[in-house]
């Protein structure tokens, strides 16, 4: 696949350009590139992402930071039997710890609910820092949802972080995950002041929950191409009448 003349590889991670060592310098570079072009595009064009990534994977399919970036691609694209087995791979050859929800919500996409709560009771998930053990809490309220156990994702997902007044980089999707399933569970006045309070958190659009709480709210938002196609044609209808009323009437015999 082409390479855009302004990737160099130089714009990866150190660690990862430090794991592509291992391999001959062209190669090396040539993978670089590719990975680049899985991060720049995996969330506007996941299925080019996808193309890269297996690009990659072809050239170097040793390196833990392939596997992984692979994983990745797959899981964008809803690959998740693809996902899962490169995730795996890539903690085989790591040990840690980190893909571990990713995994989990792998399973998720498979149909396997019961497998996802399996590894959320898991030992792996003590080793997790905060951020992964969130992520864990929010695939096992999505399991349990998938079971139709919505008392219990709301149980799931309530917790120290929840109640926490500190914004975080997983807080509104946090909030937002307890707001949909209390929204789900018919709890209305509830989802609405946790739609709300997930807004105050999403400081980069990263959920729509302005748009939720603006449906509980009974408001709604006109496209603006629908607004200004809507005007223009008032304006065209308009301007018919206008000539219709000032033309000169037909001579009378």
């Amino acid at each position: 696949m082409p390479i855009p003349e302004d990737v160099t590889g130089e714009e990866i991670d150190k660690d990862v350009r430090q794991e592509l060592q291992s391999l001959p310098k062209t190669l090396a570079e040539d993978v670089a590139k590719n990975l680049v072009m899985v991060a720049r595009l995996i969330d506007e064009d996941p299925e080019g992402a996808y193309g890269y990534s297996r690009v990659a994977l072809r050239l170097a399919s040793r390196v833990a930071a392939v596997r992984e970036a692979a994983g990745f691609a797959a899981y964008a694209n809803q690959k998740y039997a693809e996902a899962l087995a490169e995730f795996r791979a890539a903690r085989r050859m790591t040990g840690t710890v980190e893909l571990w929800p990713l995994m989990a919500d792998c399973e998720r996409g498979l149909g396997r609910p019961e497998k996802a709560l399996d590894m959320a009771g898991a030992p792996e998930v003590q080793k997790l820092d905060k951020a992964g053990q969130v992520e864990m809490r929010l695939v096992a309220a999505g399991a349990r949802r998938d079971l139709g156990q919505l008392d219990a994702a709301i149980v799931t997902l309530q917790s120290s972080e929840l109640a926490s007044h500190s914004v975080q980089p997983w807080t509104a999707r946090l909030r937002y995950a307890y707001a949909d399933a209390l929204h789900a569970a018919g709890r209305g006045d509830e989802a609405r002041e946790w739609f709300a309070k997930a807004v105050e958190a999403d400081r980069d659009g990263s959920t729509d929950a302005s748009d939720r709480l603006a449906e509980l709210d009974g408001v709604e938002f006109m496209d603006a191409l629908v607004e200004d196609e809507t005007d223009e044609a008032v304006e065209a209808v308009e301007a018919v009448e206008a000539e219709d009323t000032t033309a000169p009437e037909d001579d009378k015999d």
